[in-house]
């Protein structure tokens, strides 16, 4: 009797251990795939307990949730030869638990080094400001690299990469910062100018009208009088006529404009020679019987002889002879008497 109880333990005890040996819990975010003696078998089994047999059965659980994968700092050039380290993360997720365990081994590792090399791809061929201003174009095209060579085959589906953070060195750091400088205060001062242009539109709208309506123009230096007295009490302002203003402008220009009409000179006319007069002619036989000849100081024959016909001999001679024929004042107005008579 005692043989038997033994017995029957024995085979509850063993009986315990393979029902416990085949049966497996799935979670509701796992698949289970069993292997038959390392066979695969079709059936994929879904969440909750599930019985499989305790001798050459073995059941590989995958979670099929979505797995955060982050891509180490790669260094890469970009299209426009600028130097520069990238990282990036990865979200994906197993929708095929056969070809992720069948068709690879260590799907994260696998997907890892394909995100590396993907990553240097996509930037080699995109430029710096595309890679700074449009990350959303070189997420989606990353993602598109991936998809390719981990859905079909591995059954892994890329949900989502994203860029994490761009490492420029600092000599490009601060030339982008000396260009963003550059950029604002053009944007600054564009914004000034705009302002100021129309300010003076305004301010033209606004002299049009105070210019049709005059006692605008006296209204508005009545308030500017009343700031300047509200701000500095100990400013006295005494206001002036504009009308006086104008009035003694136009007087200025007057005076400038006869001032410089004067000072214009104007051309002399020159002087007309006085036409001597002719005699009549009953005088020219007096005015020619007036004129007495005299004798030539250097005769033909080449003799100096004086004025009354001696000759001369030596150079003391001839220099007081021509002293004492040089013409006089008094020989000038004797001659003019002579020919008026």
């Amino acid at each position: 009797m005692g043989v038997l109880i033994t017995v029957l333990v024995v085979f509850a005890v063993a009986g315990l251990v393979l029902l416990a040996l085949s049966l497996r819990n799935v979670q509701q975010y796992e698949k289970g795939v069993v292997f038959r003696f390392g066979r695969l078998l079709p059936d994929i089994r879904g969440p909750g307990l599930c019985v499989i047999r305790p001798i050459g059965d073995r059941m590989r659980k995958v979670s099929v949730q979505t797995e955060v994968l982050g891509i180490p700092p790669q260094g890469s050039i970009t299209a426009d030869n600028v130097t520069l380290t990238v990282d990036a993360v990865v979200y994906f997720r197993v929708i095929d638990p056969v070809k992720a365990l069948v068709n690879v081994r260590n799907y994260p590792s696998a997907v890892s080094q394909i995100a590396q090399t993907s990553l240097r791809a996509v930037i080699g061929r995109a430029d710096l400001d595309t890679l700074l201003s449009d990350r959303d174009h070189i997420n989606a095209e990353l993602k598109k690299v991936m998809d390719a060579p981990t859905e079909e085959p591995w059954g892994l589906r890329i949900e989502r990469v994203e860029i994490k953070d761009i490492a420029l060195p600092q000599s490009m750091m601060r030339s982008m910062s000396k260009q963003a400088e550059a950029e604002r205060e053009r944007r600054a001062r564009v914004i000034a100018a705009d302002g100021e242009f129309q300010a003076s539109q305004r301010l033209s709208d606004a002299a049009a009208t105070m210019a049709d309506t005059p006692g605008a123009l006296q209204l508005r230096l009545l308030q500017t009088v009343v700031d300047v007295s509200a701000e500095k009490n100990s400013t006295l302002v005494m206001p002036f006529p504009v009308e006086m203003l104008r009035f003694f402008e136009h007087q200025s220009r007057e005076t400038d404009g006869e001032s410089i009409h004067r000072s214009i000179p104007r051309p002399a006319r020159p002087a007309l020679p006085e036409r001597p007069e002719r005699p009549e002619p009953h005088e020219l036989p007096e005015l020619i019987t007036s004129v007495q000849p005299t004798a030539p100081a250097f005769p033909l024959s080449g003799e100096r002889v004086g004025s009354q016909g001696e000759r001369i001999g030596s150079r003391a001679a001839v220099a007081r002879e021509r002293r004492d024929n040089w013409p006089t004042h008094a020989d000038s107005d004797s001659e003019a008497s002579h020919a008026g008579g």
